[in-house]
């Protein structure tokens, strides 16, 4: 094998050197933002993030106002072959907004790693952030004890529990790091050893990922990574505004599990989300669904979740009215 692989690097060419290559203009374009980061104040660092977000309102505005007016002309409209092709337009447009919005989020990539990374780098060097009180910070602050409500401004703390387990932040994105970051939002597998970085390196693309408003979703192969991983990382995104959930906190079918899908970033086991989403296609009310639209996804341990978990399939069973009764008994000629 190891012959066949010098003799197609000889005609193909390396196939890591060639990904390398495509990425480190990126890297490079993310290391010259990043030093600029620096001169922020904490309060201009977290409003990039509303820039991002404000920017990718803007830019799709048009396809937005086109949907809600063909909206208001399906409940208008009485014919149901003419109602289909509305809302045949409708997904459409919906598409296209869609691409609009990876467009947007391709060229945001640098600046908002770069955001995430300065981010990383305040909570290592620093044990607190101030910054001013936002709605959102009083609300956590009712509840997570690394912020505090002083006045009007917000005391950030860089220690916090993850499942359990005191840590204080200790890490910053390196070059290698951005690369997979990349990797994962330009839905790729990424290859990384234990102990380099995964749980950081998702940050990234999660962050990014969440801006349009749309939901992401990082799967993991136990509750525990699940439930420590949301609480490790979760400081980093609530601090620029996103909100954080992970759905093994919450039972099945409750309100708590429907807003931890409404969540920007939601954390949970592939059976957990594999489950609910049967319970959804069960379910006989709408108020009943509590997953909604997806949208983006890491995968933890992917060779794991799609192949050998998959090997298992969900299923879904239970006792059903008079399961006793053989009726085939009673009725046979």
């Amino acid at each position: 094998m190891g012959i066949l692989d010098n003799v197609l690097k000889i005609f193909v060419g390396d196939k890591r050197k060639k990904d390398i290559r495509e990425l480190q203009p990126i890297v490079d374009k993310i290391n010259e933002i990043y030093p600029g980061l620096k001169d922020l104040t904490n309060d201009e660092l977290r409003q990039k993030t509303l820039a991002f977000k404000q920017k990718i309102k803007e830019a799709t505005a048009d396809i937005t106002a086109r949907q809600e007016e063909l909206r208001q002309k399906a409940a208008d409209e009485e014919d149901i072959d003419k109602r289909e092709d509305i809302y045949k337009e409708i997904d459409e447009l919906e598409d296209r907004k869609y691409e609009k919005e990876e467009e947007i989020l391709n060229e945001l990539l640098p600046e908002a790693f770069a955001v995430m990374r300065e981010t990383a780098r305040r909570f290592k060097e620093n044990d607190t952030l101030e910054v001013t009180a936002t709605p959102f910070d009083r609300e956590l602050a009712a509840t997570k004890p690394y912020v505090e409500i002083d006045g009007d401004k917000a005391i950030w703390h860089n220690e916090w529990d993850a499942a359990g387990k005191a840590v204080k932040w200790d890490m910053v994105h390196y070059d290698v790091q951005l690369m997979g970051g990349i990797v994962l939002h330009q839905g790729k597998i990424a290859e990384m050893m234990t102990g380099e970085g995964k749980t950081l390196v998702a940050t990234l693309p999660l962050y990014l990922n969440a801006l349009p408003g749309r939901g992401t979703h990082l799967v993991t192969v136990n509750d525990y990574l699940a439930r420590r991983d949301a609480a490790w990382m979760g400081p980093l995104y609530e601090f620029h505004g996103l909100r954080v959930d992970c759905i093994d906190l919450h039972k099945p079918h409750t309100e708590a599990r429907r807003k931890a899908y409404e969540a920007d970033i939601t954390y949970g086991t592939n059976n957990e989300f594999g489950f609910d989403y049967l319970r959804d296609n069960m379910a006989h009310d709408p108020k009943e669904v509590v997953q909604r639209e997806l949208n983006y996804a890491i995968v933890d341990e992917v060779d794991s979740v799609l192949i050998d978990d998959a090997r298992t399939p969900l299923i879904i069973s239970g006792p059903v009215e008079q399961g006793d009764r053989h009726e085939f008994n009673e009725l046979k000629p």
